[in-house]
């Protein structure tokens, strides 16, 4: 039986190996717009990787649409890095394309050199606080001339095919939208007008590249902004992007304003794909769905019920460029999935940082990390079965050494598993499982259900010993403190203890944070049981809302400090915010708890005393570092090293970084 995944198909005059395509995301490793060898070395690993096409950037089609860590493609200077990224991808065995774009008021004036950015109308960007340029007729046309001139050198560099961007709150989109277009000219009013600009760009790139070159245009599926564009004339749009030489879509969802998470972890695997769908019934070229695809039996799913006709796989090629790969070879155990963190891929880049991957240490790395067999072998003993450990314990194994990995608990994980908790969070517990099978199918040691102590290492006589054995739960210095009903975070997400219906929860970062969440998550509607009762007409939209968060506990969230999820990055932590609002968790910022007593908490807050009812405390007041043998290994002179919260409080990106950096100097 044939798999749908790797059955080719045709973009147009274009034929493509198999149904992956990875879609353009910005990797901020351009130089003043030039490609750079981070830029080649990243790619050529996606393509050897086995996606059948790659469609690189966004890529500025003028000075106001970018900056200058994007590609460009707005001079011929740009020419020749276009074509070796083109020749890189092609000669590692994937087609290629670029995306053009222009970010309009997305931009920032910091980035433009001091330039105001511009729009179809000048209204502020949630996003920037900037107030864009209204973009006069003239503009307008030197605009879409630029989309021209840009698309002609795409094709000229060697790629297969051009992508023209038209989602997302950029200019085409802003120009579509009537939350952002509120002109009266021939580009504003009606429905006709606002498209205006969109096509007239489509039909100049169509003019410059020829009837021939395979032309894909990026839209959202629905915009999910107020006043925005929702599916069906989004419909309408698509079906003249077709009619005017359109070769294929790809379905992007909503803008960066928008308050419907879109790649956090909490978006379930696939979720956007009906946008695909309803798209692919008003249109007869390939479409191609897009968002939190990251595993490949997803993605036949979403092949075989029609909901597409190719399937994007962004951030989970970021993760593991050799998905399709293993995929095609029956290797499906090996994939490191994504997890949806986003803290390497996007919040990166609002860093200023290029690119990097909490599960793939190497992305970004490709060529300057090549691990080389080690002169020397080494005894390394790893101690602790976390993303760290096992992180070190892969790239030492990998440089050739012996690699001994010891866990005192009976599988692999560590704190993936209170990580993958919560409601939403469950690829962190995927996590766990796919660098445990990594661990499993190397050439490391393992040794589960045991403690290491000195005695251990006196029997191993290891040259080197990596500690990663995490942090414990810090007792904040409160009185009441040490009472039955007093329990720790780390207790509650593990299952390990039963809670009360008032629940005081003290420490408001993100382990405060996800606790609040999980409890309030107890006692809401089910997911089966919500599709059950909206499809038999049981109960109405609202009624169900309301059901599907509210659970059956009062939860009080206590934060010392004047920021709540202060240790969340910044993709995730709106979307963590926002839940704590609609489950109804009574979270509160500058708040000290001053005494525990066996029913409340005493709390102080702005000069007052307040008394809060609590059936069970929960203190998620931070980490402390576990390394206990790091002294004794020191006063025996055996090389040590410690890494992740046994170092000192970190997050799980850190850790495996570390880990992976570690070991791959031994």
């Amino acid at each position: 039986m044939s798999d749908l995944l790797f059955e080719p198909i045709a973009i147009g005059t274009l034929n493509i190996k198999n149904r992956i395509y990875m879609p353009a995301m910005h990797l901020n490793m351009c130089r003043n717009y030039q490609v750079t060898e981070q830029l080649l070395d990243f790619y050529a690993e996606r393509a050897r990787g086995g996606a059948g096409m790659i469609s690189v950037g966004y890529a500025a089609i003028d000075e106001l649409a970018a900056n200058p860590m994007h590609i460009g493609a707005h001079d011929d200077k740009f020419i020749p890095g276009l074509t070796r990224l083109a020749n890189t991808i092609k000669e590692n065995g994937a087609r290629c394309a670029v995306q053009l774009n222009h970010a309009g008021r997305y931009n920032h004036s910091m980035l433009l050199g001091g330039k105001q950015p511009v729009g179809p109308s000048p209204i502020p960007s949630r996003l920037t606080g900037e107030t864009p340029h209204e973009l006069s007729v003239a503009e307008i046309t030197a605009t879409i001339g630029s989309f021209a001139a840009a698309a002609a050198r795409v094709k000229q560099s060697g790629f297969d095919a051009v992508e023209i961007l038209c989602g997302t709150g950029y200019l085409i989109s802003a120009f579509l939208s009537p939350a952002t277009n509120q002109r009266s000219d021939d580009y504003g009013g009606s429905v006709e007008n606002r498209m205006r600009f969109g096509l007239e760009v489509l039909q100049a790139v169509r003019a410059a590249v020829g009837p021939q070159f395979p032309i894909i245009i990026r839209v959202n599926g629905n915009d999910f902004m107020p006043n925005g564009i929702g599916r069906e004339l989004m419909s309408t749009f698509v079906q003249q992007l077709e009619q005017a030489g359109t070769d294929a879509f790809c379905v992007n969802v909503g803008w960066h304003e928008s308050r419907v998470p879109q790649i956090q972890t909490k978006v379930p695997r696939g979720v956007y794909a009906y946008l695909a769908r309803g798209m692919r019934e008003s249109v007869a070229v390939p479409v191609i769905a897009s968002h939190r695809i990251n595993d490949p039996q997803v993605a036949r799913e979403l092949l075989a019920d029609g909901s597409c006709d190719m399937v994007a796989m962004g951030r989970a090629l970021i993760a593991d460029p050799y998905l399709p790969d293993k995929a095609h070879c029956g290797k499906e155990l090996e994939i490191v999935h994504c997890v949806g963190c986003a803290q390497g891929c996007f919040d990166h880049l609002f860093e200023m940082r290029a690119v990097e991957c909490l599960c793939n240490p190497r992305a970004g790395h490709e060529n300057k990390d090549q691990l080389e067999i080690a002169e020397t072998v080494q005894r390394v003993l790893v101690i602790g079965g976390g993303p760290g450990g096992m992180s070190a314990a892969l790239s030492a194994c990998e440089r050739g050494h012996q690699v001994l990995l010891v866990e005192q608990a009976d599988k692999l994980g560590g704190q993936l598993f209170l990580a993958g908790a919560p409601p939403g969070r469950d690829e962190f517990v995927q996590l766990a499982v796919d660098l445990a099978h990594q661990v499993q199918n190397s050439q490391v040691e393992l040794l589960l259900d045991t403690h290491a102590d000195m005695a251990l290492i006196d029997r191993l006589q290891p040259d080197v010993v990596i500690i990663a054995t995490g942090g414990t739960a810090a007792a904040p210095p409160i009185p009441g403190a040490d009472l039955p009903h007093v329990v720790q975070a780390w207790d509650v997400l593990s299952g390990k203890v039963e809670v009360g219906q008032n629940v005081v929860i003290i420490g408001g970062g993100a382990v405060g944070v996800e606790t609040a969440l999980e409890l309030a998550e107890q006692g809401t509607l089910p997911a089966d049981t919500l599709k059950f009762l909206l499809v038999h007409g049981a109960a109405d939209i609202d009624e169900l809302r309301t059901m599907a968060t509210r659970g059956t506990r009062k939860i009080v969230l206590l934060e010392m400090l004047g920021k709540l999820g202060a240790n969340f990055g910044k993709t995730t932590r709106w979307v963590m915010l926002d839940d704590l609002k609609r489950y109804r968790v009574d979270a509160m910022t500058e708040a000290k708890a001053l005494e525990i007593s066996s029913d409340s908490v005493k709390v102080e807050r702005a000069g007052d005393e307040v008394i809060f009812a609590a059936d069970t405390v929960v203190l998620a007041a931070g980490t402390l570092s576990c390394n206990p043998l790091k002294a004794e290994l020191d006063e025996k002179g055996i090389s040590c090293h410690l890494i992740g919260d046994a170092q000192r409080p970190a997050m799980v990106f850190d850790a495996v970084h570390q880990g992976y950096a570690i070991g791959k100097k031994l």
